[in-house]
């Protein structure tokens, strides 16, 4: 087993790698972005490195800097948990040219499965079924309307070949719609994936997705740990997840346990993963695999008493599984709650900021996998989930009122989460028969009724009174170090203590407590979010009908499109594609 392990991510998932390394008796090792200073996943581990300034492309995704830390903290290992390079096969490969254990599936699996048309084309090979569709690239908009026309039909989802977790995913249900859904899911497709190559499917209304957990080493066992239900989405990202599955009988249960075992089989894995796939009318597709540790991960560990990211590690290392599939039983239910800094109220928009007052639930069978507290920065640079709520009990019923009573004991104050939807959609009917619940998360009436009165900000550290004694991170070499300086308080002037500016650590800013200007000038379309304008759909003087699309801006990872609010005229045009809007910020000026 290895002595030392660099976890080259962030936030909940590297603190639930920490801790299981922990167990093992394996030092850990972090690394962080700038903003991430204080975080507390990097005061969790044992060492802790700094990569670069704040966005992704100069932090967690830049390869060359996390080899070169974990060679020089002497990392064995690096586990990329989900997301950023967790299933980037380049990476991978970079790991084992620099003699350094990738803790996941071999580069060549990540390859077949990490293109989508690929990962279709190897599936039907090997008899397991696939979505109806193309399992080759569809380069251009004629050659989609040609294929819809002549094999699928509409409606129809445009897939990004090297897409996942709801990017580079878009639905045309008619003629009309597939234009923009092929722009869409091409542009999600180079900017997350560095590849606008589409496929096309045909998209299934409402159907269950459903998912089978797969586990293999590098002896020849292949193990299922049972499947996942994360039908309830929003914009094709999951929200809530649970198992068993409510719908899945013991019989399907055990077809779609062979498929995801196949599945695997048939790309040599080894490691995590998990196949997803549709439910539809009793029909079962396979969909995509993901080669990594999944967010949704917790539920089935609740349910089969199996630590996930333990049998990653012992496979990493070239053990064997610890358990074979006689030895893996499902023993009641188990329900996740994504909670997001996001607002319901407002179509699931992104709602970054700093966390106030934090306490978590707790009690029998409750789990919260988070990396936040009181201070926090919920930065628009990254994913908006705050933590996972995790909760077991004997059936789906006693879970979901255990859920429902750790929900309400959850204290979360200075942004908004989704924690009221939480609480809402698992009291109704459509929840307690089962049911995707779709109907209501597309229902906007449903949605504003969850809206919630203004966060109160939280007390930063500059309000609060002087202190004799603090502690600041600063680093040496690039690593980490937490350093206590006693001396004189910051007086009324703001000065402070010479410590407190040491390389790489500025002083603590004190915020402004006003508002955002909440209405602008007549007819101004006023951002509600923070983030990056991808696209300016309009230009000035154009005229443009209720509902027309004006700019998509990216935040917290997700595209949000701001359309006119009424018909008129674009009288002023305030941002330009590749800029940065904050909250408050003007638009447009319609009249």
């Amino acid at each position: 087993m290895f002595r030392k392990v660099l976890v080259a991510n962030r936030g909940e998932i590297a603190i639930r790698v920490m801790r299981t390394l922990e167990e093992l008796g394996i030092a850990s090792v972090a690394v962080y972005s700038e903003p991430d200073r204080d975080a507390l996943h990097a005061r969790r581990a044992d060492e802790a490195y700094l990569l670069g300034p704040g966005p992704a492309n100069e932090s967690y995704l830049v390869v060359e800097k996390i080899i070169d830390v974990a060679q020089r903290a002497g990392a064995e290992a690096i586990h990329p948990g989900y997301g950023f390079l967790a299933e980037n096969a380049a990476f991978a490969r970079a790991c084992d040219e620099a003699g350094i254990v990738f803790v996941g599936p071999p580069a060549d699996a990540i390859d077949a499965m990490g293109s989508k048309t690929r990962a279709r084309e190897l599936m039907k090979e090997a008899g397991v079924p696939i979505v109806p569709g193309t399992t080759d690239p569809v380069d251009t908009v004629e050659d989609a309307a040609r294929v819809v026309d002549e094999a699928i039909g509409y409606p129809v989802a445009i897939k990004a070949a090297g897409g996942g977790g709801g990017k580079g995913f878009r639905v045309a249900e008619s003629a009309g719609d597939l234009e923009k859904a092929f722009d869409g899911a091409a542009r999600e497709g180079e900017k997350f994936f560095s590849d606008p190559t589409v496929y096309i499917e045909r998209y299934l209304p409402d159907p269950r997705h459903v998912e089978v957990q797969v586990l293999a080493d590098s002896k020849g066992n292949v193990i299922h740990l049972f499947e996942r239900d994360c039908s309830v989405q929003r914009r094709h990202q999951k929200l809530i997840e649970e198992s068993p599955a409510p719908a899945v009988d013991a019989e399907l249960r055990d077809r779609i346990g062979k498929i995801g075992t196949e599945a695997a089989r048939a790309v040599g894995y080894r490691s995590a993963g998990t196949v997803e796939g549709l439910l539809a009318d009793g029909e079962y597709f396979f969909l995509e695999m993901n080669t990594r540790v999944q967010v949704e991960h917790c539920v089935t560990e609740m349910t089969t008493g199996i630590d996930i990211v333990r049998e990653q590690l012992r496979v990493a290392a070239g053990e064997e599984l610890s358990v074979g599939q006689d030895d893996v039983h499902l023993d009641g239910h188990a329900i996740e709650c994504r909670i997001n800094a996001e607002d319901a109220s407002k179509n699931f928009a992104p709602a970054p900021g700093t966390i106030a007052d934090y306490r978590e639930p707790a009690g029998p069978g409750v789990r919260v996998d988070s990396g936040v507290e009181p201070g926090s920065e919920v930065t628009p640079l990254y994913d908006p989930m705050i933590a996972k709520l995790i909760v077991w009990d004997v059936d789906r019923e006693s879970a979901t009122r255990r859920m429902i009573r750790a929900l309400r004991e959850y204290e979360l104050g200075g942004v908004r989460s989704l924690i009221p939807f939480h609480i809402a959609l698992l009291g109704t009917e459509q929840w307690a028969r089962g049911e995707t619940c779709r109907d209501l998360i597309e229902d906007r009436g449903w949605l504003k009724q969850l809206a919630e009165p203004k966060p109160e900000p939280a007390v930063e550290a500059a309000d609060e009174e002087p202190q004799v004694e603090r502690t600041y991170a600063v680093e040496v070499s690039g690593r980490r170090f937490d350093v206590k300086v006693v001396g004189a308080a910051p007086g009324v002037d703001g000065a402070a203590p010479a410590a407190q500016a040491a390389p790489g650590r500025k002083a603590p800013k004190r915020r402004e407590r006003g508002a955002a200007a909440a209405g602008g000038a007549p007819g101004a379309i006023i951002s509600p979010i923070q983030g990056t304008v991808l696209r300016v759909a309009v230009e000035k003087g154009a005229e443009v009908k209720e509902g027309a699309l004006i700019a998509v801006i990216e935040a917290m990872k997700m595209e949000n499109e701001i359309t006119a609010p009424a018909a008129g005229k674009v009288e002023e045009l305030s941002i330009s594609e590749g800029g940065s809007v904050g909250t408050g910020d003007t638009i447009a000026v319609i009249k």
